[in-house]
Parts: structure tokens; sequence; C-alpha cells
């Protein structure tokens, strides 16, 4: 028999919260109220462990921005077709393939069915769903424009998993360049070198100094690779340690935002981001002290960051936001020009859009840039350290091969 949890009051109206055995929910309201307790909530136990159960496994499962993007962009075409949202929501569960994604509409589905406005049932997620998405949502249920702040939100969400997109494609190719590298050195100071030595050694000839050299190395990395590698990983720990600092992140993120061509590139993807979430949290209709506070917190550079909130003081007292960006010194003079327009003519969610569209384009122009210098420099640098270690093996074995003719 199902058991049922039930909160009420009493006939001397005190609060009572118990279980129940019963048939069904109908039956467990009358033997309640045959008890003299009014019922003001009731659910089954079973179910209710069930939607709990959903909650832990989408809490803790992945979900990409691109299945985030979908699910966004469907809710909202079934909204504008004036499909209710409870009906909404089932039918965009039923289309997700991400489990994660599928429990958690689910479950979110269910807490509206019960009464629940959309962003509360959400904000039980954070890891699916984010500041920006809440508040967005907030906004256009309290304005009637679901819908429309739905179908801008799948937009922005998009655009940012193509720009996450092109970053790391620019990232993952040195990565599996220097892996390789790394790969081919290990093969051969570990196999080629100590074997090729053994017959150097068994011939008593005088070797040239490059060849030496390669020998040292080998032999100081067979020997003590075991340190190298604990050492390697000791400095890659202290130095996640120091980066996670608030001292140390500013830092870190200063020093890039210095670096030649990195540095650029960083401060692009850091004002496109603030352009684009600024644009559509107030084009959503999210007040600006308020879309200000969100920004700050998806830029990922600490000074940038500290500019935003410098900017946000600043509008609170009264002023504009172009001139304490300008102040700052870390947004490009083009930015604040657009952004001191749109503020004039009263279009700044518009001349925000047109600044992260302009640096979007930047951003992918820079990344191919990048990448069409990186992939000829990484061959070149493969050339000279594997090629320069063969050459050291070969002259000493030609030298072999012509005392052996003579």
């Amino acid at each position: 028999m199902p058991v049922f949890e039930y909160k009420g009051l009493t006939k001397a109206g005190k609060s009572v919260k118990n279980t129940i055995d019963a048939d069904n929910v109908k039956t467990a309201r009358a033997k309640l109220k045959k008890d003299g307790i009014y019922v003001t909530d009731i659910v089954d136990k079973s179910k209710l462990q069930a939607a709990k159960a959903r909650g832990s496994r989408a809490s803790g499962g992945k979900v990409s921005i691109q299945d985030l993007a979908n699910l966004t962009r469907q809710l909202a075409t079934l909204l504008k077709a004036n499909i209710p949202l409870v009906d909404s929501l089932i039918a965009v569960a039923e289309q997700m393939e991400n489990p994660t994604l599928r429990d958690t509409v689910s479950d979110v589905k269910n807490q509206v069915n019960e009464g629940s406005t959309l962003h509360k049932a959400m904000s039980k997620y954070p890891n699916v769903f984010n500041n920006i998405y809440l508040t967005m949502c907030e906004a256009g249920e309290a304005t009637g424009t679901l819908d429309i702040i739905l179908i801008r939100l799948a937009e922005f969400t998009e655009a940012q998993n193509a720009l996450m997109a092109k970053v790391r494609s620019a990232i993952l190719y040195p990565i599996i360049m220097t892996i390789f590298l790394l790969g081919m050195l290990s093969v051969i100071f570990i196999f080629v070198v100590p074997k090729m030595t053994a017959i150097f050694e068994s011939a008593e000839m005088e070797l040239p100094w490059y060849t030496e050299l390669v020998i040292s190395a080998s032999g100081f990395f067979v020997e003590w690779w075991y340190i190298i590698a604990g050492a390697a990983f000791a400095i890659y720990l202290l130095f996640l340690n120091w980066k996670r600092t608030p001292a140390g992140s500013r830092r870190w993120d200063q020093i890039i935002l210095q670096l030649p061509l990195v540095g650029r590139l960083s401060r692009m993807i850091a004002v496109s981001r603030f352009a684009r979430t600024l644009s559509t949290l107030l084009a959503g209709g999210v007040p600006m002290l308020q879309a200000m506070d969100i920004v700050r917190n998806v830029v990922g550079n600490a000074m940038i960051a500290e500019a935003i909130d410098e900017a946000r003081n600043n509008i609170r007292e009264g002023e504009s936001i172009a001139a304490p960006l300008k102040r700052s010194s870390q947004f490009p003079p083009i930015v604040i020009h657009m952004i001191n327009i749109g503020e004039k003519t009263g279009e700044l969610e518009q001349m925000l859009g047109q600044v992260s569209t302009s640096f979007d384009f930047q951003v992918d122009t820079e990344i191919q840039g990048l990448t069409s210098a990186l992939g000829p420099l990484l061959i070149v640098v493969m050339g000279v350290l594997i090629g320069g270690i063969v050459f050291s093996i070969m002259v000493p074995i030609f030298q072999m091969s012509q005392l052996g003719g003579m």
C-alpha cells in the first residue's frame, strides 16, 4: 500500500507533519479529514523519493552547452506556439537524449505543475542552469515574455558555445603536437640512445661533443625520470594552488593579458563575453546593476572583472558606464566609443550586440592566424630536436663504418 507524506492543521490550529497509508490520495485525505486534520500538502512518498533521486543524478551529471541551447530553443518554440508551460516541458523532456537533462526537465516540470515558478524550479539545478539563465527566466516570467527571453537565451548560449569551440580547437592542436613530441623524445631517450651507447662503448671510440650531450641527457632521463615526473607534478600542483588564491588568480590573469599574442586573444574573448552577456541581460529586462553583478562572473579574467566592479559602483552613484570602463584601460577604445554612443541614443543593447559580433569575428581571425603560425613552428621545433638527436647518433655510426672499411 502506498505511503503518503502530508502536512496539515488540526482543529486547534496546530501544524502537523506525518505519514499515512492509503490506496490513493483521495482515500488518504478522507482518512485525515475523519481524524480532524485539514490537509495543506500531501505527496506520495515513493514519488517524492524518486524525484529526489532524479535530482541527485541530474546535479552530478554532465550537460553540454549545446544540449542546453537545444533545450532552450525547443522550449521557446513550443511556448511561442501558445502551448502551456507544463505541456511544453513534457514535450521537451521526451526529446532530450542526455539522461541528466531529461531527468532535470522532468523534475522541473513536476515542480511547475505543483505551483512553482520556472526559475525557482530550475534554481535547484545550478550545475545545469547558471545565474544568467535563472535571472533571464525570472525576468521573462515577470514580464510575460518568457518565449522571447528563451529565444535570446538560446542565441546567447549557441554563440558562447561557438566561441568556446573555436578556442578549444586552437588549444587542442598545439597540445597534441607537444604530447607527440614528448612521447617521441621519451622513446628515443629510453630505448634508442641507451642501445647505441652500449655499441659506442664496445667500440671504444671518441665521440663528438654533441653525441656526448645526447648520451648524458638520455642517461639522466633514464636514471632520474621518476624525480623529473614527480617534480613536474609537484610544480603543477603548486601552480594550481597559487592560482586558486585571489592574489594568485589576479596576478596570473594580469600576466596572461600582457603576453604578446595570447594576451590580445584573451582580452578579446573577455570583452566579447562581457558585451554579449550584458546585451542579453539588458534586452531581457534585467536591471543594469544586477546585470553588471552577473557579467563580472563570466568574463573569466580578474583584471577585467575589477574594471566591471568599478563601473558598477560608479553607475550606482549616477555615472555612465562608459567613463569608468575607459579609466580602467582594460577595454579597447572602440568598445568604449560604441558603449558611449549606445548610452546617448538609448540603444545600448544593440551596440553591445554589435561589439560582441565584431569581437567574435576578430577572435575567429586571430585563432586562425595563431593556429596557422603554430603548426609550422611546432613542426620545425620537432624536426630540429629529433633531427639533431638522430644526427648526433648517426655521425659516430658512419665513423665506425669507415673505420671498419679501412
